[in-house]
């Protein structure tokens, strides 16, 4: 019986599209050494693949359907994206006649990954494969052995990038379970600076899919990048990303991930400050119902000293969803004077949501200021009872306190249009008017 597990689909379509740059090779042996992880894995024991990985999948190939176009076309333009760079990408390839760049070249070099390759050689070389390590993580090492298509972003030095760059990425699919292979790569000059958001949207199918994303990012000396994640899939969509940041002295990189909906979403955050002086912000709010399953594990790995994380993460769970948080920072011995806090905090609004959360410091260096911290429980009754109190409904009150437990995170989101655009799909979760 022809097997129908991810890792032998993925070993069969390798074979049959071997990779041609010594990276992609280099890749193809590292796959073969690992296993799918299960349970008994340290880093996925809260999370159960079996279901995702035991599916038949069809490997997007780089042709796209006309009308998966036509079904991607309601899930554009949810920003002000009229004067946006927008790049679209539909089953994992890149659309043109749906994205536009508005920024010059001189300011903004930026394109499909694919493209990249010949058009920016001597910058796609420099970069692409330097951050993210696929040798522990067997999505990543699929991922890097591909062709994948995805958004490459290259910020020369001393330019401030006005427009946003906006990317989305679709998923349509009819009969047949589809994987998509995404892969990023930005790249931010000294002092320059760009605002970066990713959204992954997915059309309603009997089908599953699974988007498998790796992005590598270099935010350089004095650069600062602004970079926001929005998930908000079918409930027959997967996503296991993999972000891997590298920072340069006196630099500044926030990401702020939103998780909304989807089967199941794994998000692997990690930043390695690798300079004095850095600032790293790692913002994250899951609203979650149905059985949404998602898991956000963080690392931020400080190895010079004087600069500062602070990490906020907060998730709000009905009917049966699950989330799983594991935040580890690491703060090596020549990181003095490291200032890192972090916090886990959760509200089940159901009796059947679940939560799972291990917060982890690691501290070689004895001049620090760390801190870390989670909370799991319910909504609280006492300032319930004082807004109805005061004449407002019960389901009413209800929404206003689990959105204001959201406005933490929600206020860290710096650009507007985003902003506004998650406090909409929160508010109409919540049933409540903003």
């Amino acid at each position: 019986m022809e097997k129908t597990d991810l890792k032998s689909l993925a070993s069969a379509y390798l074979q049959a599209h071997l990779p041609q740059s010594a990276i992609q090779k280099q890749a193809v042996e590292i796959f073969h050494t690992l296993d799918i992880p299960t349970t008994k894995h340290e880093e996925w024991k809260y999370l159960n693949l079996k279901n995702l990985t035991n599916r038949a999948y069809l490997f997007a190939n780089g042709n796209v359907a006309e009308v998966a176009i036509e079904k991607a076309r309601s899930f554009v333009n949810v920003y002000d994206e009229q004067n946006a760079n927008v790049l679209v990408f539909v089953n994992g390839v890149y659309v043109p006649a749906l994205s536009h760049i508005v920024s010059p070249e001189s300011e903004l070099k930026v394109g499909n990954l694919r493209q990249a390759r010949s058009q920016y050689a001597r910058e796609f070389e420099k970069h692409f494969g330097q951050y993210a390590d696929a040798h522990q993580h067997i999505f990543a090492a699929l991922n890097t052995a591909t062709d994948a298509e995805g958004a490459f972003i290259y910020v020369p030095n001393n330019q401030v990038v006005a427009a946003p760059v906006i990317l989305h990425y679709i998923v349509a699919t009819d009969a047949q379970n589809l994987l998509v292979q995404t892969r990023n790569l930005f790249v931010v000059g000294t002092s320059a600076q760009v605002t970066v958001v990713e959204h992954y949207n997915s059309a309603e199918s009997a089908a599953h899919s699974l988007t498998n994303m790796v992005t590598e990012i270099l935010v350089g000396a004095n650069a600062r990048l602004d970079h926001y994640k929005i998930q908000n899939e079918a409930n027959h969509s997967s996503h296991i990303g993999f972000t891997q940041t590298w920072q340069l002295q006196d630099s500044y990189y926030a990401n702020t991930t939103v998780s909304l909906s989807g089967e199941i979403v794994r998000n692997n955050l990690h930043i390695g400050i690798d300079g004095e002086n850095c600032t790293a912000y790692m913002n994250g709010l899951y609203v979650l119902d149905n059985r949404t399953v998602v898991d956000n594990h963080t690392v931020v790995d400080h190895r010079k000293p004087h600069s500062h994380s602070n990490e906020l993460y907060k998730g709000l769970l009905a009917g049966n969803a699950h989330a799983i948080f594991n935040g580890k920072i690491f703060v090596r011995q020549d990181a003095q004077q490291t200032n890192a806090f972090q916090s886990n905090k959760n509200m089940l609004l159901s009796p059947h949501a679940k939560v799972d959360t291990k917060p982890q410091l690691e501290i070689w260096a004895d001049d620090v200021k760390c801190s870390h911290g989670c909370t799991v429980g319910a909504l609280d009754e006492e300032p319930l009872f004082y807004l109805r109190a005061r004449g407002i409904a019960e389901e009413s009150a209800r929404a206003l306190l689990m959105f204001a437990f959201a406005q933490d995170v929600l206020e860290r989101i710096q650009l507007a249009s985003v902003r506004e655009y998650v406090e909409r799909l929160i508010a109409q979760r919540l049933k409540m008017e903003i």
